[in-house]
Parts: structure tokens; C-alpha cells; sequence
């Protein structure tokens, strides 16, 4: 197998401990706009559905509603507040540091408004290559991955893709980019049944034993 010269890493629920908290708030918005999903329901289609930005989870979730983008307005707004407060861990610190001081790239890939996470690298204490959020016609999946590969030189070979969610993988999949899985919001099962192939993680600092092969 090629060596890694980069990874892409998403960054709820991969990089940061958030999803629990954004999944509270789409859960509450949700079952207020619509009363016949409960709380739990609905914290569970957002959790189902993760891996695209929150307005186009809506568009899965109800196609075409009229009231999508009053609820995805008030999800950005909500969730600022727990995402300004979370932290990176001591063992994403430790790994991400890891990578480059390997001389590999590590670059982040999220769903957040380039502007959020922008803020949030400035101050959240650890360097990365290169930081990629969402603009509309420009985000997670093909956009970054073809933009990182131009950028820096990069085969698809060289190229891995880190996430969380069945989304990321499937966008991984489609753009024939390698992909990790790390669980968490979904077990190793639920990534074998996507494909048995798929390489998963436990926990990050697995990754430090990838780039010494």
C-alpha cells in the first residue's frame, strides 16, 4: 500500500467531541417544527444523516419542506456556543503532531462555515497544513479532496480521508480517495456494511502506526 502523503480529517465528531451537543439541538429544532417525531427520533435522524452540512441532512430528512431553511439558520446560530467551547484532546493534539512531525500533511475538511472553523483553528491550539469548510459550491467531499490533491501534487493513493460518519465514507468511495473510519456515532459494523473492505479505527492515535508502514 502507498504510503500517505496527507490526511483530511473531518472534524465533528473526528477532531472534536461535538456531535452529542449538535444532535440535541437539531433534535429539539426538529421535534418543534415537526411534533410527530419525538426528541429521540429526531436526534436520531440527525445522527443518521450526519456527515453532510445540517441543511441538506433537512433536504433527506424532509425533501423540499418549506420550513428547511428556518430550521438550518437556527442550528448555526444554536450550535456556536458549544462549538466555541469544545477543546481538542491531548491524544488529537499528540497524533495531528504526530503526522507532520512524519512530514505529512494534516488538513481538516468540515461541514462548519469556513468562517466558524477558521475561528476555531486560530484559537483551538494545534497547526494544521491547510483548513477547509463550507462554501456553497465548495465543500466536504469531491470540492476539498480535488482541491487538496491539485494544491499539493497528490494521487488519490496519497490521499486519506478520516471521518466518522457512513456519509464520509461514502463520499470517500465515490471519489475513490482512501478512507478511515474511526467509531464513534457508528460502530464497526456499520461501517463493514457499507463496505467490508473499509479500514477502521478505534481511536486516532491508531493512525501514528499507519504512517510508520
Amino acid at each position: 500500500m502507498i504510503k500517505p502523503r496527507a490526511f483530511l480529517f473531518d472534524f465533528d465528531g473526528t477532531l472534536v467531541e461535538t456531535m452529542d451537543g449538535f444532535a440535541d439541538i437539531a433534535g429539539r429544532i426538529i421535534n418543534e417544527y415537526h411534533p410527530e417525531y419525538s426528541f429521540e427520533t429526531a436526534r436520531a435522524k440527525y445522527l443518521e444523516t450526519s456527515g453532510v452540512p445540517f441543511h441538506q441532512q433537512l433536504e433527506i430528512i424532509f425533501p423540499e419542506d418549506e420550513t428547511n431553511k428556518t430550521k438550518a439558520a437556527m442550528f448555526e446560530e444554536l450550535k456556536l456556543e458549544g462549538f466555541y467551547a469544545s477543546k481538542f484532546t491531548d491524544e488529537v493534539k499528540d497524533t495531528i503532531n504526530y503526522i507532520r512531525s512524519k512530514g505529512i500533511l494534516a488538513g481538516v475538511s468540515s461541514n462548519n462555515f469556513q468562517e466558524f472553523i477558521d475561528k476555531f483553528i486560530e484559537t483551538g491550539g494545534l497547526e494544521f497544513d491547510i483548513v477547509l469548510g463550507f462554501k456553497y459550491g465548495f465543500e466536504k467531499g469531491k470540492d476539498h479532496f480535488d482541491y487538496v490533491m491539485d494544491k499539493y501534487s497528490l494521487s488519490r493513493d496519497e490521499l486519506i480521508f478520516v471521518g466518522d460518519s457512513l456519509k464520509d465514507a461514502e463520499k470517500a468511495m465515490t471519489n475513490k480517495v482512501r478512507f478511515i473510519g474511526l467509531c464513534g456515532i457508528f460502530t464497526r459494523e456499520d461501517f463493514k456494511n457499507i463496505d467490508v473492505n473499509l479500514q477502521i479505527i478505534n481511536s486516532i492515535r491508531e493512525l501514528k502506526e499507519i504512517c510508520e508502514q
